[in-house]
C-alpha cells in the first residue's frame, strides 16, 4: 500500500466509525438488565395471594365510596358517616384533644379533616395528608331551564379541566342541594337509582353535522353547547320549559327562584366497574382525586393506637378551579384547625408563635392522582420518567423550583422501601402539559411537602382508570406514613 493511501486512510477510518456508530440504535432502559429502573416490577408481581386478595377487596370498598361521593359534597357526607363509625367524634370542646383522640373538624359540609391526636405536642410535628374530592363536572346555571324548539333543556357552565365532547351522549344525574330563603336545605338526587331518569347531552348525527366537520379537537362541542334534556312533553298551556320547572317546584316544594341559590351539578351516572378480563382496573367517575381522598380517609380511620406525631387527613374543595373559595386548600380552615388544637394543648399560653412552629415542623403529602402513560398515545410522555399503571406510588418531580427538598424526598423513599411499597417518579414531558396538588398552598405556609400521586387512564373523562394495585399501595404508603 502507497504512503499516500496509508495517509488517506488514517484520515478518513476515525470519521467512518463515527458515522457508524451514530447509525447505532441508542440502548433503551429495557435493553440494560442491570439498570435500577429495569429491574422494578409491577406491583401486582409483588403481591402473595393473600395480599392480592386484599388488594381486590380494598377496590371493591373503594368502588362503593365511589358510587356513593359523586360530588363534594356526598363525599364529605360518607368519609364522616364512616369516620363515626369508626369512634371518631366532631371536634367541638378543648378537653377532647388528649392524646389518641379520633376528631372530626368539618367545613360547611364541603370540606373535612380528621385527627388522630398523638402523644408528642402538636408543634413538634404533624404528619398531614391533603388531597381535594371536588372533581371536574357540569353546573346547572342560576337560571337552568329553557326552551329550545320542542324541547326543554339545561343551561349550564362547566367546572374544571374538561374535553368538552367527552360529555354528550352521556347519562348524567343531577346531585345537590337547593337553599331557601326559609333556611331549609333541599337535597337533590335525581339520575342514581333505579328508575330515575338521567338527562343527556345530545351530539349531532353524522347524516346532518357537515358543517360542524372542521372544528378542532377542543371546539367538538362549545361550552354553551353542554346543554343537556330537561324534557320534552308539552302542555296545552304552556312550553316544555314551564311544565319541567312546574315539576322541579312540586317534586321539592321550592319557587323557580329558589334555584338562584342552589349548587346543582351534572355528573356522570353510570357506576363504578371493573375494568378488563382481569379486573385489574377500576373505572370509574371522579377519581380524581377521590382516589385520594378515600386512601387518605382509610388510612387515618384504620390507624391503630397513638402515633407519636399526630395524624391529619385534609380533604379539601375547588381544587380543579383553584382551591378557592372558604373550602379550598386556598383558605385558612387547616391554619385554623391547626390553631384550635394547638391552643386545646397550650391554653391560656398559646401564641401565634406557636402556630408557625407547629406549620414548620409539619411533614405533608399532598396526594393527587396523575395522568398515566397511555398505551394508545405513548409518544405524549417522556416514558422514562413518566408514571406507569401498576407500578406504584408516583414521586411527583415537575423542576423548576416545585420539588420537594431533597432530603424530604430521600425520607419519603426510605419510608417507602422499608415497607416495600413500589414506586415510581412522573415527570411530564417538557411543554406537553402539566398539574399540580394542594400542596403549594401548604408549602406557602412554611410546611415541608411532597408531592405524591398514582397514575390514572382518561383522566378527567367521565369514566377514569386507576389500577387497583396503585389504589392499595397509596393508601399503604399513606399508612404507613401516618404509622411512623
Amino acid at each position: 500500500m502507497s504512503v499516500k493511501m496509508m495517509r488517506l486512510l488514517q484520515l478518513f477510518l476515525p470519521l467512518a466509525m463515527v458515522v457508524f456508530l451514530a447509525s447505532q440504535p441508542l440502548p433503551t432502559l429495557a435493553q440494560n438488565d442491570g439498570d435500577a429502573w429495569a429491574r422494578k416490577k409491577s406491583g401486582w408481581l409483588q403481591l402473595t395471594p393473600a395480599e392480592h386478595q386484599q388488594t381486590m377487596d380494598f377496590a371493591d370498598d373503594y368502588k362503593s365510596y365511589l358510587n356513593i361521593s359523586r360530588t363534594a359534597e356526598t363525599s364529605t357526607r360518607e368519609v364522616i358517616r364512616r369516620a363515626k363509625a369508626a369512634g371518631f367524634a366532631e371536634f367541638t370542646d378543648p378537653k377532647q384533644v388528649k392524646a389518641g383522640a379520633r376528631l372530626i373538624v368539618p367545613d360547611r359540609d364541603r370540606a373535612v379533616i380528621f385527627v388522630v391526636v398523638g402523644s408528642d405536642p402538636i408543634v413538634e410535628g404533624t404528619h398531614v395528608i391533603g388531597t381535594h374530592h371536588d372533581s371536574p363536572h357540569i353546573d346547572l346555571k342560576g337560571r337552568p331551564i329553557y326552551s329550545a324548539g320542542e324541547i326543554a333543556l339545561f343551561k349550564t357552565i362547566f367546572y374544571g379541566g374538561i374535553k368538552t365532547y367527552q360529555w354528550a351522549n352521556v347519562p348524567l344525574a343531577v346531585l345537590g342541594r337547593i337553599d331557601t330563603t326559609d333556611g331549609r336545605t333541599v337535597d337533590v338526587s335525581i339520575g342514581l337509582h333505579p328508575g330515575d331518569p338521567v338527562f343527556v347531552i345530545p351530539d349531532n348525527a353524522p347524516h346532518s353535522d357537515k358543517d360542524l366537520r372542521s372544528r378542532t379537537y377542543t371546539e367538538v362541542l362549545k361550552g354553551e353547547e353542554l346543554d343537556p334534556v330537561a324534557g320534552s312533553i308539552p302542555s296545552d298551556k304552556d312550553s316544555v320549559a314551564v311544565e319541567v320547572a312546574k315539576q322541579l317546584i312540586s317534586t321539592y316544594k321550592i319557587t323557580e327562584e329558589d334555584l338562584v341559590s342552589s349548587e346543582l351539578a351534572l355528573v356522570p351516572a353510570a357506576s363504578p366497574a371493573d375494568v378488563g378480563l382481569d379486573r385489574g382496573l377500576v373505572g370509574a367517575y371522579g377519581q380524581d382525586d377521590r382516589l385520594s381522598s378515600f386512601c387518605a380517609a382509610r388510612a387515618i380511620l384504620d390507624l391503630k393506637g397513638t402515633p407519636r406525631h399526630t395524624a391529619m387527613a385534609y380533604l379539601s374543595n375547588f381544587e380543579e378551579v383553584g382551591s378557592v373559595n372558604n373550602t379550598g386548600a386556598d383558605s385558612q380552615f387547616l391554619n385554623s384547625t391547626f390553631a384550635r388544637l394547638i391552643g386545646a394543648q397550650r391554653g391560656s399560653s398559646y401564641n401565634d408563635l406557636d402556630l408557625r412552629r407547629a406549620l414548620h415542623n409539619a411533614e405533608v403529602i399532598s396526594a393527587d392522582a396523575n395522568d398515566g402513560v397511555n398505551p394508545i398515545f405513548p409518544y405524549n410522555s417522556e416514558t422514562t420518567n413518566a408514571a406507569r399503571m401498576g407500578y406504584g406510588v408516583a414521586i411527583k418531580l415537575y423542576g423548576g423550583g416545585f420539588n420537594a427538598p431533597s432530603e424530604f424526598i430521600a425520607k419519603v423513599r426510605g419510608l417507602m422501601d422499608r415497607n416495600n411499597i413500589p414506586w415510581q417518579t412522573q415527570t411530564p414531558k417538557v411543554g406537553v402539559g402539566g398539574g399540580g396538588t394542594i400542596g403549594g398552598f401548604m408549602s406557602r405556609e412554611d410546611m415541608e411537602v411532597i408531592d405524591l400521586g398514582v397514575p390514572l387512564l382518561s383522566m378527567h373523562s367521565p369514566f377514569e382508570m386507576s389500577s387497583k394495585v396503585d389504589v392499595w399501595n397509596f393508601y399503604r404508603a399513606m399508612s404507613a406514613f401516618y404509622a411512623q
